[in-house]
């Protein structure tokens, strides 16, 4: 199986607080459907201090869900879908509907 979108992508969020915000994916939650964007969706927490750990308030990425996503097209840097068709050694591989590009390396 071959996931529409893996860590290290680059997405353009199409829904949403925060749509048009582009970033990369940091990491795909696959049975919730979620991801989180490097700078997209920062989330404000208090923290306690505990060891090693200061405290105070701390900045992360919340979740977006996947449907609120688009992959970035590698040639024209526009939101695209994605395609999954196998090469002629078998390997499945992903490419950007738009553009026909490959996304994923063909070796």
């Amino acid at each position: 199986m071959v996931s529409r979108v893996k860590k290290g992508d680059f997405v353009i969020v199409t829904a949403g607080k925060h749509k048009g915000a582009k970033g990369q994916v940091m990491k795909v939650f696959t049975a919730i459907n979620k991801v989180t964007v490097k700078g997209v969706n920062i989330l404000k927490r208090n923290m306690k201090p505990r060891q090693g750990n200061p405290g105070g308030v701390v900045e992360k990425e919340g979740v977006l869900d996947l449907s609120n996503i688009m992959l970035m097209d590698p040639k024209t840097h526009r939101p695209t879908r994605v395609g999954v068709t196998v090469l002629d050694n078998g390997k499945k591989v992903r490419y950007a509907k738009v553009s026909r590009e490959l996304i994923d390396d063909a070796e």
